[in-house]
């Protein structure tokens, strides 16, 4: 972990910037937009996108609220710990209690879902990953994240349009097999201030090294510190925060679906400001029973990428449902509560 880091080779002008009102307001052609989020998914696997109807004010109260968070003691903050969630898989984790191949991140965060009651039928049944939160004592904060759970899981379900007409499909494809009910995860991470980057020095260590998402679709907010790096074929980009939009990029399982045309990119984070530096992603992900398949009638020349990859593992050996395939996730990132999440 205390590897030397170059900085990126690249700006993020790589990156494209789309303006996704046309699909957020359901306008009758989103034709322009879908070709430009196909353009992206295939060349980087990461855009911006602006126009996208989520209120800054949400936006800007959820860092607030945030801050205010991660600057209580240990202590506080240890009140809403993630062992106390059980197999709802909510709650906080300090600095060093995520693992990115098999490595701890140097970030602490709190993990959040769909709001479900104890007499939801997948509460009930004992489903993981689905239950209630665990929201600290700060007035407005679990209002602010519910409200903002609400208005990301709108803009996923436009963004999926868009994906689906990039890839000539109706445009209720993904809904329609997948999506309809999505499975909903959301972070909110605090990368604290790091000297070692902040003085130059030679050497430090990642807040979250290379990676690639297991998901369908994540969006990012970000803070305005910067660190998000994304690796392309000319080596890692820049991908600083725009004014207004969101950083979105699609995972491994759109990977799988797409037989590898849509690829999920590998990512790290760095911190290099002079202050604690926040990111919100969001993650909208198939149903946790649907089976998902690869869309049939691509017309690729599939090849399987594993040995290129940066955990040298294949996206396309998948069976079952996404839920089996997260819980396999879940036990390698937070390895002391897999017992709690796994096991009845």
């Amino acid at each position: 972990m205390n590897d030397s880091i170059p900085p990126p080779t690249h700006s993020s002008r790589e990156l494209p910037v789309i303006d996704v009102s046309s699909l957020v307001h359901a306008s009758a052609d989103c034709s322009s937009t879908a070709r430009q989020i196909g353009q992206a998914c295939r060349d980087v696997g990461f855009f911006y996108v602006v126009g996208h109807g989520v209120s800054e004010e949400l936006s800007s109260r959820l860092e607030r609220l945030s801050r205010q968070f991660f600057a209580q003691d240990d202590t506080t903050k240890m009140g809403i710990r993630m062992a106390l969630a059980g197999r709802a898989w909510r709650g906080y984790f300090p600095t060093g209690g995520e693992l990115t191949s098999g490595k701890p991140d140097q970030k602490e965060g709190i993990y959040f879902g769909a709001e479900l009651s104890d007499n939801h039928p997948l509460v009930l049944a004992g489903t993981p990953v689905h239950g209630k939160n665990l929201f600290p004592d700060i007035d407005g904060f679990g209002e602010t994240v519910l409200e903002y759970l609400r208005a990301q899981t709108e803009l996923g379900h436009a963004l999926m349009r868009g994906i689906a007409l990039s890839l000539a499909l109706d445009e209720n494809y993904f809904a329609d097999r997948y999506t309809g009910d999505p499975l909903i995860l959301f972070r909110i991470f605090n990368y604290p201030f790091n000297p070692a980057y902040a003085d130059g020095s030679a050497t430090a260590r990642w807040g979250v090294g290379e990676h690639t998402d297991y998901g369908l679709l994540t969006i990012l907010q970000q803070d305005d510190a910067g660190g998000l790096e994304v690796k392309s074929d000319g080596g890692w980009i820049s991908a600083p925060p725009i004014s207004g939009s969101f950083v979105c990029n699609i995972g491994d399982m759109l990977d799988r679906m797409t037989r590898g045309l849509y690829r999920s990119t590998p990512h790290r984070v760095r911190n290099i400001a002079k202050r604690d530096r926040l990111s919100f992603p969001f993650f909208f992900d198939p149903n946790f029973n649907a089976e998902v398949r690869p869309v049939e009638g691509l017309q690729i020349d599939f090849r399987d990428d594993r040995h290129e990859r940066w955990d040298r593992a294949s996206v396309h050996e998948l069976s079952g449902t996404y839920g089996n395939y997260l819980l396999k996730k879940v036990s390698k990132v937070f390895p002391e509560l897999r017992q709690a999440v796994l096991e009845p």
